[in-house]
Order: C-alpha cells, then structure tokens, then sequence
C-alpha cells in the first residue's frame, strides 16, 4: 500500500516488486472524478522452467503455488526494457481517453446551456416585441408567465400587480383600483396566501431576487407546506414596486439556483420598465388632456353664448365619423379637433364675438382670423400635428368658396368637412345673441341646399342617417368621451 500510494504520489509507472522471472508493475491512473487509483499488474520477463519454484512469486501475488505456475505457464515473456515504455503508452491512452470524455462531457453541457440560453433570449425576445405602450400590464403579464413555462422548470408561476395610482378616466386607461394575481400551470397559492408568505420571508422591500428551498421550507415554522421551492423577484423600475413574479415548486423537486432567479430577474426588469412607461405616459397623457381642457374652457370663457359647443361639436363629428365608418385613429383625431376647433376664437376682439346684430365687412375679416390664430396656438403642441389640418380649415367649402386657403372638394381634409358639418349644425341649432335657435325643418333644408355647395355631400348624408343620435347629443349636458393619446402623432 505505501508503494502504491508513492506512486501515486510520482505520477509516474514504477516496478513495485521483482523476483526473478516475476515483475510487478504499477501505473497511476485518473479515474471519472479526478482522482488517482493504480493498477497493478504482474509479469514474466522469461518462460518457467518445469518444477521451477515459484513459492516466493505466489506469496507475491497472494495466490497458491500451483495457481501462480498454472499462470505463468499460459503468459508471454516480456522485456523489462519495453514494459515500462508499454505502461506510458496505456498512461498516455488513458489521458487521452479521459480528457475525449471531459471534452464529451464539456460539449453536452455546452449545449445544454446553450439551448437554455437560446430559450431565455427568445423569452426576452418575444417580451420585448410585446412592449407596447398601448398594451396593458396585465397582458404583458399574462404573455410572460405563458412564455416562461417553456424555459423555467417550475410547476406553477404567478405574478401579483399592485393596485395603480388614481388617474383620469377619460383617457381609457385602464384604472387598476384592486391587486391582480396571475398564474400559469400548478399555482398552490392565493394572492393573500403569497403576500403571507412574501412577509414571511422578509421580502416586501427586497432589491435582489429571493431563492427559498428546503433549508427554509422545511422548517416547523414555514406556513405553506405546498410549497417546496419557490422564487420571489420585484417588478420595480426604480423605487416604483409595481407587483412581484414568483417560480413554485421545482418540476423535478429539486432545488432552484442562480440560473432560474437570474432568468426571474431579467423578465422582471423588462416588465418594471414597461410598467414605469405605461405610468409615465398615463401621466403625461393626463398633462395634455387638462392643457387641451384648459383651452375648452377658456374659449367657453372668451364667448358664454357659445358655451358647450366645442364638446357638443367634438360628439356630433365622431358621430358623423362613425356612419362613415372611419377607424379608430380618425375618431380620435375628429374628437380632439372638435374640441379645439375653435381655439383661434381667443384671439378675436371680445367686440366683435359677442356683438349681438350683423358683422360689418371688417369684422367678418377680423373674425375669420380665428382658424389661423387657432393653428399658431397649436402648433408647438406634441401629439397634436393629425389636429392642425381642422383647426385650419373646418370653414372651407366644398365649391372652394370657404376660407382660409379657398380649398375645394377633396382637397379638404377629411376630419375637417366633418368637423365643419358637425360645427354648422350646433351652430345652427344654439341661441345665438343675434338670434334664436332655428327650427329642426330649417336646419334639415338647409343642408340639404348646401349638400355639394358648402358641404360635403357624403357627410351631409351621414347626418340624415344619424340624425336621431346627432340631436341628441346636441340637447345633452356637456361630458367627456376617452382620449386615446397613443394614436396621435
């Protein structure tokens, strides 16, 4: 045993022993985990004579004496000048077998780590595709625990959004007053059961990805015996804590490490950033909704005979656009441009806008102003380019009689001949300080005449067949219909 362990030692093949014609020879081996064993082996160095004693060589080898001759009888003779060159060649052999299979080995983990990786980066992929701001975070969340069963091996994965803050309604986002829990496969929890052991844990206010295994759930004191391992990461952009993503339980019961949480916290980062913008936006959307309030109201202030129309004209005209069958993006725009129609009016001689009998020639020119001023005012403002065009030219004509630019036909924007239908008919439908408000009849003749003249004809008709739902808006009380800031410029 010493010899042998010296040999282990030398790293090197040594004869151990020699009796005449018996060597034994050893050889320093590596075995699968690193760690060296060595072989012996004995030899002849020439053939037995008959009735040769071989009693010494038996002792030797640990075997009976008729064993030992039986043996070296049926063996080749070999040089004790080759065999040590013989036992570096199977030395060699070894090496070279045992590093072919460390290659094998590194080159099977290699690729399982890199389908893994390959996996991850496609999740992340597919979440980044996914980031819109017009979509919510709870479909976001919905997309990213479907996608990470395919790359996480847990049996069940959740994620818990906190209630959002308090914002304006009308804008269409999507108020979040109550906490939302989401799971995807084997989820053994409830929202208040995660939140019990979120606290339990001590993981409310963490930074880090938190692993629980059995070193924690197998203790007396843990309250969810269903569950095994788990996962803990925020979903925060920073000091925002907008909900947590949690892995449950190992598919294979084992225990989750640094791969799984690193994947965790990759999805969660991802989803905070997203959730930061979805509430920055929120905010800066609510900023521009009160600005163009503002300016609604200011106008109202500016001529209190014209109170309500801009809202009233912003309903009609979507209405109208809705019988046009004009798409989302187009309502949104008709909306705000009928609000803002007449923004110019500001600008106009408080004289000449409350003057309660007819216009003189120069204040007709002083007040056809307005859809110019109206364009100067807006035209610095973000997300409002798609609103300009109306502002500008809601009072031309279709026989190119209008003003400010004496467009004709088809040269008018859109938005803006429906915008100029909507605005003729509240005007005509409103007391006026120079006049009551005109008969439904005469209002009805009156478009009809100026359908191919004044109007767009497609429009004018659009109106007759909504002409129910347009005179009631034009007698409701003033209120707000949702903003949809994302599809503006």
């Amino acid at each position: 045993a010493e010899l042998v362990r010296e040999v282990a030692r030398r790293r090197g093949p040594e004869f151990i022993d020699d009796d005449d014609p018996f060597l034994v020879l050893a050889i320093p081996l590596e075995d699968t985990r690193g760690d060296t064993v060595v072989a012996v082996g004995a030899f002849i160095t020439r053939p037995i004579e008959p009735g040769e004693d071989v009693s010494r060589a038996a002792r030797l080898l640990g075997i009976q004496v008729d064993e030992a001759s039986l043996w070296a009888a049926g063996q080749n003779a070999c040089s004790p000048q080759t065999l040590p060159e013989i036992a570096e060649l199977v030395l060699h052999q070894s090496r070279v077998e045992r590093r072919a299979k460390e290659a094998k080995a590194e080159a099977t983990n290699l690729s399982v780590y890199l389908a893994r990786v390959y996996e991850e980066i496609c999740l992340l992929y597919r979440l980044i595709q996914n980031l819109k701001v017009s979509a919510s975070d709870e479909d976001l969340g919905r997309i990213a625990l479907e996608k990470m069963q395919e790359v996480v091996p847990a049996a069940g994965l959740a994620m818990r959004l906190a209630p959002l803050a308090q914002g304006d309604a009308s804008l269409g986002h999507e108020l979040r007053s109550q906490p939302v829990w989401l799971t995807y496969g084997e989820c053994p929890l409830d929202s208040e059961e995660f939140m019990a052991l979120l606290e339990h844990v001590g993981g409310s206010a963490m930074n880090e990805p938190m692993v629980v295994n059995r070193a924690i759930t197998g203790k007396p004191d843990w309250p969810c015996p269903r569950v095994r391992q788990m996962i803990i990461v925020s979903l925060a952009e920073g000091d925002n804590v907008f909900g947590h993503l949690t892995a449950l339980n190992h598919v294979e019961d084992e225990e989750f490490g640094t791969v799984e949480a690193s994947l965790l916290s990759s999805v969660a980062a991802i989803f905070g950033i997203h959730s930061g913008n979805i509430d920055l936006y929120r905010q800066r959307s609510e900023l521009l909704a009160g600005v163009i309030r503002a300016l609604t109201s200011a106008i109202d202030a500016k001529d209190p005979y014209t109170h309500g129309h801009s809202d009233r004209v912003a309903r009609i005209a979507v209405r109208l656009a809705e019988q046009l069958d004009c798409d989302s993006k187009t309502l949104n725009t008709i909306y705000l441009s009928g609000l803002l129609h007449d923004i110019g009016k500001i600008g106009i001689d408080d004289s000449v806008l409350r003057k309660p009998g007819k216009l003189s020639d120069e204040e007709y020119e002083h007040i056809k102003q307005h859809s110019e001023f109206g364009h100067r005012i807006l035209r610095d403002f973000g997300k409002l380019d798609d609103v300009l065009p109306v502002v500008m030219h809601h009072h031309e004509s279709w026989d190119g009689a209008g003003y400010p630019r004496e467009l004709g036909a088809e040269q008018i924007p859109l938005a803006a001949r429906i915008v100029a239908v909507a605005d003729a008919f509240d005007a005509m439908g409103s007391d006026r300080p120079y006049r009551r408000r005109m008969p439904d009849e005469k209002i009805d003749s009156i478009f009809r005449d100026g359908a191919g003249r004044q109007w767009d004809p497609d429009v004018v008709d659009a109106l007759f067949r909504a002409r129910d739902d347009i005179r009631k808006i034009a007698h409701e009380r003033k209120q707000s219909v949702a903003i949809d800031f994302s599809q503006l410029k």
